[in-house]
């Protein structure tokens, strides 16, 4: 299944050179260029945002275009690989997943040091977590195939010995949209992030089952801290454009700030709407929910690492099979270089 889904990967990135869909936007009048995509509208991702909505990338001197697919990681993935972005706002376990492919992803900025997800079903949901057969046979929502939603349900059946077509797994997308297919019934269970979480609580759309927001929950749910939201790109990027490298940190670095020492109702003024999924005030309980997961200056924690190299073994072979280095699926350089030079 996985071998299918990473080479649709790499050949869906020989149809995005010609174009990726999607509206695109200019983030700075002027200074270098570069084009940055994200996957979805998830909570984890708020960094990239708020440096976004703040002008920072302006200040530091770069013009960012910028491209929201809003269908979960996978998407962005395949726009790295085929060359028509240069970084990559997803999730960490993707350059994972790269590396047992042979492709050099590399991490240089983490934006959210921990998982923030949940999986929650209707009010009166059949599944029962301390019961996990009782999942068989239900629809289960995720952003998108590949997506580290999915990552998390194959990683769930895995553990409870749980064959995977035992299940539908389908993808639905994140915020307002993943909660419309929970209400809708058109899946019996979401996993999926805040602001998701936090909209089908208050909506009364569902409940959360299985909470993995703080880290207690992560370290019950994967056995460990689950680093998430990151900026990622191919090492030829790093290698060729530093100097750009070096400010996406130091904007990034300043929205990280910005989160930590503002109010959740402060940090959603900041925003435009089209990075806020249903109203302000519901998405401001989400980024409370959701602040204890994002890290303060963007540095890795190495021993946190390992916790997706595990959990992708469990169920991909390509991963399992392969001699996975994890210092070369990220870097701390950038991040220390910028904070040396704060220093001064």
């Amino acid at each position: 299944m996985y071998k299918r889904l990473i080479t649709a990967v790499l050949a869906a990135a020989m149809v995005c050179v010609a174009g990726c869909g999607g509206s695109r936007s200019g983030g700075g009048a002027g200074g270098e260029s570069v084009r940055i995509s994200v996957g979805s509208y998830n909570l984890n991702n708020l960094p990239f945002f708020i440096a976004d909505a703040n002008g920072y990338f302006d200040d530091v001197g770069l013009k960012v275009q910028t491209e929201n697919f809003a269908q979960g990681g996978s998407k962005v993935l395949q726009a790295l690989v085929a060359g028509s972005t240069d970084v990559a706002v997803g999730f960490y376990d993707h350059t994972i997943q790269m590396q047992a492919k042979q492709k050099d992803v590399v991490a240089f900025v983490l934006l959210s040091r921990n998982s923030g997800l949940v999986l929650a079903g209707r009010p009166d949901s059949a599944f029962d977590p301390a019961n996990p057969a009782s999942i068989r046979g239900m629809k289960v929502g995720i952003t998108a195939p590949g997506s580290s939603s999915d990552f998390f349900v194959r990683h769930y059946l895995a553990r409870n010995n749980i064959p995977v077509d035992d299940i539908s797994i389908i993808g639905v997308g994140s915020g307002a949209a993943a909660v419309a297919a929970l209400q809708q019934d058109k899946i019996d269970l979401l996993v999926n992030y805040d602001p998701a979480g936090t909209l089908l609580v208050e909506r009364g759309v569902g409940k959360i089952l299985i909470d993995a927001r703080s880290d207690e929950g992560a370290r019950e749910v994967y056995g460990g801290i689950y680093p998430t939201s990151v900026m990622y790109a191919q090492q030829s990027f790093l290698d060729q454009r530093p100097e750009a490298v070096e400010k996406i940190v130091r904007a990034e670095r300043m929205a990280l700030e910005f989160i930590a020492d503002h109010t959740a109702a402060e940090i959603v003024a900041a925003l435009p709407d089209k990075y806020v999924s249903g109203d302000r005030e519901t998405y401001a309980k989400a980024v409370e929910q959701a602040r204890a997961i994002f890290t303060r200056d963007g540095r890795f924690e190495p021993k946190d690492l390992e916790t997706p190299l595990i959990v992708l073994r469990e169920f991909n072979t390509d991963v399992a099979n392969a001699d996975i280095d994890l210092e070369k699926t990220y870097t701390n350089a950038f991040v220390d270089r910028v904070a040396a030079d704060a220093k001064q």
